[in-house]
């Protein structure tokens, strides 16, 4: 009878471990060729009126599509944007016509370089841990609603990428 409760408490244990996993593991979502993996956010603070969105979006088929919208009920609005050092100055501006994703192609949204998601004029301050849902409307493949990881940027070690950024 001891190893039986020995064993339970092994297996409660494991199972408590594995709900408190870190919201950060991958998560991944398919529409038709595509694959988009792991949606996450950062967290904001009270005030700050817009946050960028991070994406993968990897094109698995043999034509080509294009990302040409993107919304979600936390902000008034969402834009695809592009980043790009000018100077000394990074700035930051809307895609024009969406962003392609040409066949076999990956492209990953990170901060700090490259494209990413500018969701602006959020209702509330994202916070580290919520889920927020986020559409993303493609030209071929339709739209799909994902979601969204808010997380902790301190805890990824990761610095505000918005500081010292004009849009345009």
């Amino acid at each position: 009878m001891k190893h039986f409760f020995q064993r339970c408490a092994g297996l409660a244990l494991t199972a408590a471990l594995l709900a408190a996993a870190p919201l950060s593991q991958a998560h991944s979502f398919k529409l038709g060729q595509l694959e988009i993996g792991h949606p996450y956010a950062r967290a904001t603070v009270p005030g700050q009126p817009a946050a960028g969105a991070y994406i993968s979006i990897e094109n698995k088929g043999s034509a080509a599509d294009r990302l040409v919208g993107v919304s979600s009920p936390v902000a008034k609005s969402g834009e695809i944007h592009t980043m790009a050092m000018e100077g000394n100055l990074m700035k930051m501006r809307e895609v024009d016509g969406g962003l392609e994703i040409k066949p076999g192609q990956k492209i990953a949204m990170q901060p700090g370089n490259g494209y990413h998601i500018m969701l602006m004029g959020l209702s509330k301050p994202l916070q580290a841990g919520e889920k927020i849902p986020l559409t993303l409307n493609f030209e071929k493949a339709g739209k799909i609603e994902v979601v969204v990881n808010v997380e902790d940027p301190a805890a990824a070690g990761a610095k505000d990428d918005m500081k010292g950024h004009m849009h345009h």
